[in-house]
């Protein structure tokens, strides 16, 4: 990818976008659209021109270069299919902005005017709707309310001045239920202007600022499309349309004041938690938290399409899992009507089974950690319902999970994954040698509901009412 490229002819443009879009005058004046092929987090784009600012490092993402025309910032975007490695080996059917979805972050600078080209590649109109922000009515991205809608190979102009500070989305307005749950989203950052030296009176300076969107997708193991119409039972649950293992850890120097970003476009809310720190929500879309308004926290939900900006200090060295707290959403593709298979004795079974049914194997009888070891065959285009390894064994994770790894030896600047962390002796838990703990009762071997005095339920007669 060329990251910093931009159109200087009108022969290049005409490549980008059809001719009959707009007019020969508007197509000598369109940045080239930068487009991106990786699903690696990039590296954090310092501003070539324009106000300074610190950058965010979008996760398993990049932020969109821009050129300046006349003290106008302006990107280039195009709505458009695309194809998103969510994890190695699985490949899903997306729709998003410039090779990617989520599309490209935008980061500009309060005060900044900013003019966005957006071009339609899809096979159906869409809008953009820059979600949060203070705007003119008419640039707001509503169709049909706001402004006609963008058809197939069109480009649209949206310009505005980023009136105040904050973490924002943007997303189309126009067939929503399908265009949002094919991944058309993408992240704003509006950082404060304090030039010269000055501070924001509720925005702190930070060493790492990271940003990530909450995305959600339902796709049948062994194909590549979503299914639009799904509601709240997706099997795929992401961080920026990808999925654990795949999904880049935070890395911090110890002592170092992190900030992270977190939006929410997935159909239900996430409590997103971290382990061995606490944390204030210092933002929303509406705008940074007073000082005064603030507490500590380690879990923080975020609800549908809500962002919050938390900020900690990365004050203890280790591998901290961050995560959603909602334990399916930490997990890989899955079948939801899986019976509980818990207590249930296999015993004499097994071997008739497979009789029919050579691969047939126990599964679930004492719970599913096994899922977590298992090196089961899967469907083409799919990932495992548990995966990860650390350096002591299986993490049975997957969806909405990756760490916080932080060390005192990580230099500034640097977000390379730093590797395991190791313990120092002593401060780990560890296996009791000694002698064996005694337990009040043997243990159960009963079936549940049939031991002596135990509750019983009797469902009635049929009555004849309907329900």
């Amino acid at each position: 990818m060329n990251r910093r490229h931009f159109f200087s002819g009108a022969a290049t443009a005409v490549a980008a976008v059809s001719a009959s879009s707009v007019s020969r005058v508007a197509l000598a004046a369109l940045p080239e659209p930068v487009m991106q092929t990786s699903a690696n987090t990039a590296p954090p784009l310092h501003p070539p021109t324009g106000r300074p600012y610190n950058p965010v490092v979008t996760l398993n993402g990049w932020t969109a270069p821009w050129r300046m025309n006349a003290g106008v910032k302006e990107f280039h975007l195009v709505a458009e299919p695309v194809v998103r490695e969510v994890a190695p080996g699985f490949m899903v059917n997306l729709w998003g902005y410039n090779g990617q979805s989520p599309g490209p972050t935008i980061e500009v600078v309060e005060g900044d005017r900013v003019r966005i080209f957006v071009t339609n590649r899809l096979p159906e109109h869409t809008t953009i709707h820059w979600h949060g922000q203070r705007l003119p009515n008419g640039m707001d991205g509503v169709g049909g309310l706001n402004q006609p809608s963008i058809q197939p190979g069109k480009t649209f102009v949206y310009e505005f001045v980023a009136r105040r500070p904050g973490t924002f989305m943007y997303h189309p307005h126009a067939d929503e239920m399908v265009q949002m749950a094919m991944g058309m989203m993408g992240l704003w950052i509006t950082h404060p202007n304090v030039g010269n030296g000055a501070t924001h009176p509720h925005i702190a300076t930070v060493q790492r600022d990271y940003a990530f969107l909450l995305n959600a997708f339902d796709v049948e193991p062994g194909s590549m499309t979503p299914k639009v119409n799904t509601m709240l039972d997706h099997n795929i649950w992401c961080w920026n349309s990808r999925v654990f293992p795949a999904i880049s850890p935070l890395v911090a120097r110890q002592g170092e004041r992190v900030r992270i970003r977190v939006g929410n476009l997935t159909m239900t809310n996430h409590p997103i938690h971290i382990h061995g720190h606490e944390f204030e929500v210092t933002g929303t879309d509406g705008g940074p938290v007073p000082k005064s308004a603030r507490w500590p926290e380690v879990t923080t939900d975020v609800a549908v399409g809500q962002m919050r900006q938390i900020e900690l200090v990365a004050d203890e060295p280790g591998d901290w899992a961050l995560h959603c707290h909602k334990s399916h959403h930490t997990m890989g593709a899955m079948g939801h009507a899986v019976p509980t298979m818990i207590g249930v004795d296999h015993r004499g079974l097994v071997g008739k089974i497979q009789k029919i049914v050579p691969d047939y194997m126990v599964m679930g009888e004492r719970g599913m950690a096994d899922m977590g070891a298992m090196e089961m065959p899967l469907p083409d285009n799919t990932f495992p319902m548990m995966t990860g390894t650390g350096p002591y064994g299986p993490l049975e994770m997957g969806g909405m999970f990756t760490t916080l790894k932080v060390r005192a030896d990580q230099t500034t600047g640097n977000y390379r994954d730093p590797g395991d962390y190791a313990q120092p002796p002593g401060t780990q838990a560890y296996e009791w040698q000694g002698a064996p703990a005694s337990t009040p009762r043997p243990a159960r071997n009963d079936t549940p509901g049939t031991a002596p005095g135990a509750a019983n339920a009797r469902k009635p007669a049929h009555s004849g009412h309907q329900h």
